[in-house]
């Protein structure tokens, strides 16, 4: 059976303003800094792991 829609009450209105408010923070900030902090990680894997096996390609 379906749900009845309600109005939305006086209590609801804070936390669907505090759920926009975090879902903002994660969309805009957070995702942004750990794909950044993500990508950055793996390059300096690589950079070191270079610094010790050498740069890619066949062996001379």
């Amino acid at each position: 059976m379906a749900k009845k829609s309600h109005p939305i009450t006086a209590e609801e209105t804070p936390r669907k303003r505090q759920e926009l408010g975090l879902f903002l923070f994660i969309v805009v900030l957070l995702f942004p800094i750990l794909a950044i902090a993500v990508v950055g990680g793996y390059g300096f894997s690589v950079w070191v792991y270079q610094m010790f096996a050498g740069p890619p390609g066949p062996p001379l």
